[in-house]
């Protein structure tokens, strides 16, 4: 146990019903001022500001509530993300887009207990960075930070990081509850949508965390049906708490999610956070003049206590030091997250994997291919002892061969170095300034972050890639970025292109890795790459209201029938895979679906099993098809191994505004297997639950 809880009749891994009883006792003694401590940031605004814009990094220690000595009562210790810890000099992972990616929950999970063990050496004990946002619109500034657009596989993700972090006895806190995915507007939108949309889209993936025993959520900035969403009754208390039954407790986003105190306390806001705000100044009054009862505090401060002693009551799996901070292990599954997320997405005439013997002279091209890239400098900026460049990994990697810079400014010079080349790696894509975290109403940093201005790269990677094209026979464009960047104006024009996200401590050496064969690409699109902008749903980065609708994404093209450069869970390999014929079996509400995947190339390589599953007869409008499970196999050349993916009957259950609930059907579905959302990619086979 930690040091302040020693000073309690609490023991070693004790019950929650113990922990119930302890609190229930001590909430008499706590006194108005501890409970409003209790309930707050500890943070003074100054200091945050302070962090945030000149002179220590955001969140460099943990930013603490108040803990209450006297009665052994330990306090929130809260550390950013989620690409890693903010706090300190920790490891840094790709961004959670790029994990996405690898479709892996066991890496997933392998993170979380990474990033879990590093907040218990920093001091922390609550890490505010398993974020589940649907990014229905690629232009949202803070994509990166989550894992995909669809609800399934960002609640399988996100389940797995929180599995990890908690398993070191760190509270998960998932985010930001709810509908928060545009960012310039996130103080002034208020997101206007129908129930039904709210709980089958919007909503899946922060329950799957919640069954997953998630200690936290944390409120959002904007507003959702006029009320701000850090002090809805409606989320906070009729689906938080009543629907699923959620136990630990909820913290709003920071300084300026919480309008008024009394709200926030009487929507079921437990902490606000960093700082002492409207609560310290709201509470007294209100139970003054009886707009707040003790009884409003105490349920509060119960939420908060009982999953803080919970927590600090576990026996450790193992010491915490600082030692741990990107330490040789945990660097090398950064790494290991860097070479499963990569997508290849053109192979055109097999250039890649590049032939080390035969690759003599590479020339790397473009701004950003010797730059330490690694996303968004807002909140889940990490900060790592040292970064490679895709640049630095190819030099490591290739030692003997000459490798020459060019920012590709110069075209002239550009076009001579590819000429003469046997390789090129023309990098391409944004930075921090292009996407990321919406800071830029403040002038001393006016050149960070917010929603992106397109959704195409800049003229001046167009202008390389085109000036170049056809110099060298192999060419490869290496994309960074976040979500979904249109390429279809110059996609024909190289043999080779692949999409490294934001990687890293250890991008450049997992692209190396990639590029000459000593990694299989096996990342998978979290998103849909479609043609034009406005394939995608409506988007204002200014707005005060606007309206979420039930379709995005692979759902959205597929009903409107759009074709799209490259579909949801589309990646290559260097090796191909065959995939059988789905069988179906059926057993009290729960489908088996199997398929034997065969390696029928030479080398050994990854594939990802997807399952989707359509509806026939419903009595409502459904998609074409959704994802409903996904599995990653690895085999050897001529290897071949059975698979079975799995979904219920109650997990194709649509929502019923009138019942308020979900309604399972009795019809026929369809199962689909495959290794895209693509229909042309996809097997399937009609599956019936019978009663």
């Amino acid at each position: 146990m930690r040091e302040v809880v020693k000073n309690t009749v609490l023991t070693e891994d004790c019950s929650k019903e113990t922990i119930q009883k302890f609190v229930d006792g001590l909430l008499g003694e706590l006194t108005v001022d501890e409970k409003i401590g209790i309930m707050s940031g500890q943070v003074t605004e100054q200091k945050l500001l302070d962090d945030l814009f000149l002179i220590e990094h955001y969140n460099v220690k943990p930013y603490p509530t108040m803990p209450v000595e006297r009665l052994g009562l330990p306090n929130v210790r809260f550390v950013d993300g989620p690409r890693g810890v903010v706090s300190g000099s920790a490891t840094c992972f790709p961004v959670s887009m790029a994990r996405g990616a690898t479709f892996d929950r066991e890496l997933e999970e392998e993170i979380g207990e990474v990033i879990g063990a590093e907040v218990r050496a920093v001091g922390g004990n609550y890490f505010g960075g398993v974020c589940i946002n649907l990014p229905r619109n690629p232009r949202w500034g803070r994509a990166q930070e989550c894992y995909g657009e669809d609800q399934y596989h960002l609640g399988e993700m996100g389940a797995a990081l929180t599995r990890g972090i908690q398993s070191q006895n760190v509270m998960a806190c998932i985010k930001h509850f709810a509908l928060n995915s545009i960012e310039n507007a996130r103080f002034k939108a208020d997101v206007q949508i129908d129930k039904r949309s709210l709980h089958e889209v919007y909503l899946p993936h922060f329950k799957r965390c919640i069954e997953e025993g998630a200690a936290s959520v944390m409120g959002a900035y904007n507003k959702v049906l006029g009320e701000q969403a850090s002090e809805s009754s409606y989320l906070l208390r009729d689906i938080l708490r009543d629907k699923w039954g959620f136990e630990g407790f909820t913290l709003s986003d920071f300084l300026w999610a919480v309008h008024d105190g009394v709200k926030g306390v009487k929507g079921g806001m437990n902490i606000e956070m960093p700082c002492f705000c409207h609560y310290i100044e709201d509470i007294p009054k209100a139970l003054e003049d009886g707009r707040l009862e003790m009884a409003d505090l105490d349920e509060a401060v119960g939420y908060i206590l009982r999953t803080v002693l919970y927590y600090e009551t576990r026996k450790d799996p193992q010491e915490y030091s600082e030692e741990l901070l990107a330490c040789e292990k945990h660097v090398a599954v950064a790494k290991r997250a860097a070479q499963e997320s990569m997508v290849l997405l053109k192979n055109e005439g097999g250039v890649l994997p590049l032939d080390k013997k035969k690759t003599e002279k590479i020339v790397v091209l473009g701004v950003l291919g010797d730059m330490e890239n690694i996303g968004d400098h807002g909140s889940s900026k990490v900060h790592p002892y040292y970064t490679v460049t895709p640049l630095k990994g190819l030099m490591k990697k290739m030692p003997r061969a000459q490798i020459l810079y060019n920012d590709g400014k110069d075209m002239e010079a550009a076009r001579r170095l590819a000429t003469d080349a046997d390789a090129v790696v023309i990098v391409a894509g944004y930075i921090h300034s292009d996407e990321g975290e919406f800071l830029a109403d403040r002038s001393d940093i006016a050149e960070m972050g917010g929603d992106r201005v397109s959704m195409r790269l800049h003229q001046r990677d167009i202008d390389l890639i085109e000036g170049t094209k056809g110099l060298c026979p192999n060419t490869i464009v290496s994309i960074v970025g976040s979500s979904a960047i249109l390429i279809d104006e110059w996609e024909k024009d190289v043999p080779a292109i692949l999409f490294s996200f934001y990687s890293g401590m250890e991008g450049g050496t997992a692209l190396a890795d990639i590029l000459f064969g000593d990694v299989c690409p096996s990342g998978k699109l979290p998103y849909t790459v479609a043609y034009h902008e406005e394939d995608y749903p409506y988007f204002d980065p200014d707005c005060t209201e606007i309206e979420y609708g039930y379709y995005h994404g692979y759902c959205k093209m597929e009903k409107e029938g759009i074709d799209v450069l490259y579909p949801f869970g589309y990646g290559l390999s260097y090796t191909t895979f065959e995939i059988s014929q789905p069988t179906a079996e059926v057993f009290d509400g729960t489908a088996k679906i199997t398929v034997t995947v065969k390696n029928t190339g030479s080398v050994a390589g990854t594939e990802v099993v997807q399952l989707y599953v359509g509806c026939q007869g419903s009595a409502v409008d459904r998609p074409v098809k959704v994802l409903r499970d996904f599995t990653r196999v690895t085999l050897n050349p001529g290897e071949e191994q059975k698979v079975t993916l799995k979904f219920t009957k109650a997990s194709m259950a649509y929502f019923d505004e009138a019942k308020d609930d979900f309604v399972e059907e009795d019809i026929t579905y369809t199962a689909f297997a495959g290794n895209c959302s693509r229909q042309e990619s996809l097997k399937s086979v009609e599956v019936v639950f019978q009663e």
